[in-house]
Formats: C-alpha cells, structure tokens, sequence
C-alpha cells in the first residue's frame, strides 16, 4: 500500500511538470576571485551550481514600490563598500504555484516589490584575467516565462550553459501580472511623471521597461564580467518568449541586443480598450481591465457594495485621489482581485500597443515592414506538444483517481484539441512571423520543432504519450540543468539520459553558434549537421530530437491560420456548434491579429456569431 501511495505522490509531483518549488540555492561562499568593481559598486560573488562564477541577486534599478509603483525602473544609486552576490533577489509578488518555481503554499502571495534583481554566470577566470577587448564573451539575456504573471530567474540556472559553450548567461526577474502591466487613466493623469521617462510612466508596459532596463544594465556593466555589450541574445520561453518579439519591435531597445531567440513565444498584445475600458464600454474592455479590477477591490474592501457603486466611486475621485489609493493598495488585495486558476497564472490584459514603449501597429504587422523592427538574426521555435501541458492539467481532459492517479476522458477529444491548439501555436509563434521577417532579411531567420518524447509510463500512465513534447519541457535541454524537484527524476531517468543528454548537448551547442555568429549552422563545434534559415520556397525549420524519434532533419511543412480554421470548421468529430466554436475561439486568442473577432464570428458559415470567444474559453478552461 505504501508504494501503491508513493507512486500516485510522485503522479501527482509530475502533474505540476515535476517543478517542486523548494528553496533557491545560494552560492556556498564568496570568492576572491570573483570581485568586480561596477558603476554601481564592488560586488563579490561565488561558485556556479555547475562550476564557474555565479553572481546572484544582483540589483540593477530601484525597488518599484511606493510612489516608483507603476513607474519606469529608476536608476540605481551608488551602494557603499562591497556588495556580496551570493543569494537570489526576492521574485516579483505572484500568486505562488509549482509551474512558477517559487515556494510557497499553492495560491498564497508571494514575492516582493523590491525584485528587480538579475543574476550572472560566466566561466571561471582567475582575479584580474577576465577577458579584455577583442576577447570578450557573447552574451545571452534569459526572460523567463510564466504567462507573465509568475516564475522567478532562480529557477534557471546558467552556469553549465556559460562554462560548457564559453559565453555569459544573464538571468532577470521583471515586474509580473498586474504590477507589470497595469494601464489606468488616474497613473497618467494624476501626478507628475518621473523626470528620467515620462511616456514610460504612462505606458503601462512596466514589465517591459524592466527588461529594457535590464538589457541596459547589461550595455553598461557586462564588460567587468568578460562579456561584450556588443554581443547581446535575447532568449526567453513562453512568455519570455512573447516578450523577446516584443523588444524585437520597441524603440526603446535599439542596440541593447543583437540576436534574439523566441521559444514557444508569439505576437499577441492587448489593445489599449481591452487593458483600461469598463467591460460593457461601448469598445469594450476584458473583464480583468484596470477599471474592472478596481471595482473589484472596492467590493472586496468593503469601500463600495457593488460594482456600480464601485464605478460611481471612481468617477467621483480626483485622478491625484485615484492614483495614490492604487499606490498604496497592499499588493494582496491587488493580486486576490483577479480570477486565479489552479497555475497560479491570472489572465490579465498585457502587452500594450501604447505607442511609446511599443509601438501603436501589432507587433505582426511591424515584423513585416522594414525599419519597423530591430533587423537582427531570430530564432522562432515551438514543441510539438506544446498543449498537451495544459489539457493533462484540466480536469474536462483528465481526471484523477484518487485526486491524483491520471485517467483521460476521452482520448480521441484530448488528441484531437491539443492537436489543433498546438498547431496554432505554430503558427502564431514560428510561421506567421518567421514568413514576415524572413521576407526582408532573408538568411537571418531560424526556426525549429522540438520533439522528444521520451518520458516513461508511471503505472498505467504514459507520460510520453500524455505529456510528450510539451510546454517548456525543452527548457531544460538549453540550460543542461535538470533539478526540478525531487519528482523530476520520473521526468529525466536513467532509460532517457542517453539520448536526452546527448540532444541538449547538440541544442546547447546551437544555442551558443546562433549567440555568437547569429547562425546555429553546425552548432559551436562545426560537427554537428547542418541547421539551414528559413527558405520560403524549400526547408523552413530544424526537427530536433534524439536518433530514436528520428534525429535532427530540416523540414518544409507550415500551415496558415486560415488553413487551421478551414479544417477545424470541416471537422465532423465536434460535439456541437459549442465545442466546435471553442476550437476557434483558442485560435481567435492565440493571434488575434490574423484571426480577429469577426474572422471568428463569421468561420464556417457563421456558426460562431453568436458565441463571445472569452466566455468560451473560460468556460473550457474551468
């Protein structure tokens, strides 16, 4: 019975990714010969996880809290003496949860303002022997994911990425959920904007900012560790991703990067309505606008009885009033205003076209003008699984005996979903821009489809069928570093180890080619064969996998959104209308810019005219 107990323990770890949030590791001891001296100050750091030199917590603006709340990151003042660089920086307040890495009991607030901190790992050089001029490493600058509303920069570490290829990895934390992206009329117009950016003030873009930010911290002080400021790749997964094409096309990151790698990223943003507009405006906003949830803190303080009181309280309020209430809101009764979900990531309107930060066109659409965007080499890639994630983790796909033991539903509905919405990821995060950017520079374009599947069956259940290739599951491949918890080894075995870490190796290696010429070509030893750009009229992307799931192979195959609806509208398998305009509605999510509302409404005949995308998908998302 014990071990019948332990085994659905050990389900239950894998059905949060095997990422058992446990406490960020803290470099054992400072090192003399990691002391560096910084515009800032003298810092001294330690020993990587995986062998050279980490610098851990690392400030690089003012905490964000108080008046600097909802303002552009303010620079940095000077510290006294020697700063020790051996623990991680707080994360960003969040909701905690096992997908984010940050500890804490499921659904509890946790983190602080004060977290706009990064980390540095690089090879170990002896005191005074880092590389000078003319030597200095490539750089690469991690954003990590979490739908933007959770993770933290500790859980992933970048020493066997920077002392195995011989670069610098950089790893930050930004602004997360609604203190990142928070757009209100009362923060523009009530008191004055911070004197070093007022359109960023203004922007709502705050977590933006802070990678801008970040990304200048690097320019100005990378060079102390052995690193070249004028070497800089920008990659991040998921919605580091997204955030990676987004500085693709902001003005403000004009040559603070030079490569840039999505993984599992995308183009989607919100319009500046659905971020601020009261949700029966007559353009109207999401239901988690920066209106609505204000009212919701109003009913929930007990300030006003109802959301039309609520509303009438803020219209009645002086923008100065309003402004300095949201400033000293306690960052729980902020959070806590948001529908959460069993993640711990809220949906929340992010990613603003203000026309400051970003620019006001979709990021799509300035990916296809030249001088719109920043014209350097990009790798695009997806997994060939990407939803299985999130449908093993909804209940309407997979429910658990015992509360923990998997069983799908209906296997034919889980393939067929997933199938479809991970196609549309695809599509909206490697098709759709690579075909735009490869038009105007051609050769400078990358792209892949990770596949390894090679988790084993826990009992009954096959983890490599259920979970595969799933979100973020590549993650680990890049960085070498496989401590998600005590659970992940039923993720990453002895059967596995072979072929997966001889796969890492090889996307390491590619990895580190593109951050140092732009071009993964035969990988940094030149042995490995050859990833070719994007050709709009042959091969398009690099397969990667193990020998066993058929090696590394380039292929032609791309689709359209507009392939992807025709097919989904002609499917017969649907239920209903209902399931079918469901389907539609995750593309309709996904890229909206190349599947819009009425693109929506009218698909197949117009059977979907009469449903509200939103209400369908949170309906399914439930």
């Amino acid at each position: 019975m014990r071990q019948l107990l332990a085994a659905l323990l050990v389900v239950s770890a894998l059905l949060a990714c095997g990422s058992t949030p446990k406490e960020p590791r803290a470099a054992s001891h400072a090192d003399p010969a990691t002391r560096r001296s910084l515009p800032a100050g003298d810092l001294i750091g330690g020993a990587g996880l995986y062998g050279g030199h980490a610098w851990l917590g690392i400030p690089f603006a003012q905490p964000p809290r108080g008046p600097l709340r909802w303002r552009a990151p303010e620079p940095l003042p000077r510290w006294p003496g020697e700063r020790p660089a051996l623990a991680f920086g707080s994360p960003c307040p969040q909701l905690a949860s096992p997908l984010g890495g940050v500890p804490g009991p499921r659904g509890a607030v946790v983190g602080d303002e004060d977290c706009l901190f990064l980390n540095v790992y690089a090879p170990a050089f002896a005191p005074g022997a880092h590389p000078g001029p003319g030597a200095r490493l490539p750089v690469m600058l991690w954003i990590h994911g979490g739908g933007n509303t959770i993770g933290a920069a500790s859980f992933y570490d970048g020493s066997a990425l920077a002392t195995q290829q011989n670069l610098i990895v950089v790893t930050i934390h930004y602004r997360l959920g609604a203190l990142g992206w928070f757009r209100h009329a009362a923060l523009r117009e009530s008191a004055a904007p911070s004197p070093t950016d007022p359109p960023g003030d203004a922007s709502g873009n705050y977590g933006t900012l802070d990678q801008i930010r970040a990304l200048e911290w690097v320019r100005d002080n990378i060079a102390a560790f052995g690193g070249d400021p004028g070497n800089v790749t920008i990659f991040g997964e998921s919605a580091g991703g997204r955030n990676v094409l987004a500085l693709l096309v902001s003005p403000r990151a004009a040559g603070l990067f030079h490569r840039a790698i999505s993984q599992s990223g995308g183009t989607r943003s919100a319009s500046l309505a659905e971020a601020e507009q009261w949700s029966d405006a007559p353009e109207p906003g999401a239901a988690t606008s920066s209106n609505e949830i204000l009212a919701r803190v109003l009913v929930a303080g007990r300030i006003a009885p109802s959301r039309d009181a609520a509303r009438a309280w803020i219209a009645e309020r002086p923008a100065a009033a309003l402004a300095g209430f949201l400033r000293d809101l306690p960052v729980d009764s902020l959070l806590r205003a948001y529908p959460g979900s069993g993640t711990g990531m809220v949906d929340l309107p992010q990613i603003f076209p203000d026309g400051a930060v970003l620019p006001s066109e979709p990021t799509l659409e300035l990916l296809r003008t030249p001088g719109r965007f920043h014209a350097v080499p990009v790798m695009l890639g997806t997994n060939k699984d990407e939803e299985k994630l999130f449908a093993f983790l909804n209940p309407g796909y997979v429910w658990r005996l015992f509360g923990l033991l998997p069983i799908v539903r209906d296997r034919s509905v889980f393939f067929r979903d997933t199938d479809y919405r991970t196609r549309s990821w695809k599509i909206a995060g490697v098709d759709e821009p690579a075909r735009a950017l490869a038009a105007s520079q051609p050769g400078r374009v990358f792209a892949y489809r990770w596949d390894w599947d090679e988790e084993p069956s826990v009992l009954w259940a096959d983890l490599g069928e259920l979970v595969g290739a799933a979100h973020g599951l590549e993650i680990p491949f890049v960085f070498d570093h496989w401590e998600l918890g005590p659970e992940g080894r039923y993720l990453y075995g002895e059967a596995n180890a072979p072929g997966r870490e001889a796969l890492s190796a090889a996307m390491q290696s590619y990895w580190a080619a593109f951050a140092r010429d732009g071009d993964p070509g035969r990988g940094a030893d030149g042995e490995l064969p050859a990833w070719r750009p994007w050709d709009s009229a042959g091969e398009k992307y690099a397969v990667l996998d193990t020998p066993a799931g058929g090696g590394f192979r380039m292929s032609g195959e791309t689709e359209t959104m507009a392939e992807l609806t025709a097919a989904i509208a002609a499917d017969p398998t649907w239920a209903d209308d209902a399931e079918r305009c469901t389907a539609l509605a995750w593309i309709h999510e996904r890229a909206p810019s190349s599947f819009d509302a009425a693109a929506f409404a009218s698909t197949g005949g117009g059977r979907c005219a009469r449903f509200d995308p939103r209400e369908l998908i949170a309906a399914a998302a439930r």
